[in-house]
């Protein structure tokens, strides 16, 4: 059974959140998500991490929408702060600044419309690579 896109995407951002172990795994036959993490009470299969019917969906970071992609973001819309943007992903608090930058030039917005372009993007190509059934309807 296909796994609705929506919930392929929202579930990947639940593995990239920084608090804690989040992980989220789909099944291959039934398209059901599964969360674990610190603070989720929802029950697991018994055999989530012996059973190949599982997959540990990526994070954020594992499909490449991290620092490259916020770099990218800034190459493409404000390159004259490319050098700045390397800079701020060098440091600590990288996203905050980078947020503060994009909010400076009237871009946020743009990055938001971005960023979910690419996830969107990326998580079609990994449900391919990874033979998961999937259907865009919400």
């Amino acid at each position: 059974m296909p796994a609705k896109l929506d919930d392929i995407e929202w579930a990947i951002e639940f593995s990239s959140a920084g608090l804690g172990d989040h992980e989220a795994y789909i099944s291959l036959d039934t398209g059901e998500i599964y969360y674990v993490g610190d603070t989720v009470e929802e029950p697991i299969p018994d055999d989530l991490y012996e059973c190949d019917r599982y997959l540990k969906l990526p994070s954020k970071q594992d499909l490449g929408l991290s620092k490259r992609l916020a770099l990218s973001f800034i190459a493409e819309s404000i390159p004259e702060e490319l050098e700045f943007g390397n800079d701020i992903f060098s440091r600590r608090g990288a996203y905050a600044k980078f947020k503060s930058l994009l909010e400076s030039k009237g871009k946020l917005e743009d990055w938001y419309t971005y960023e979910e372009t690419a996830l969107k993007q990326a998580t079609i190509q990994w449900c391919k690579n990874n033979d998961v059934k999937i259907n865009s309807g919400m």
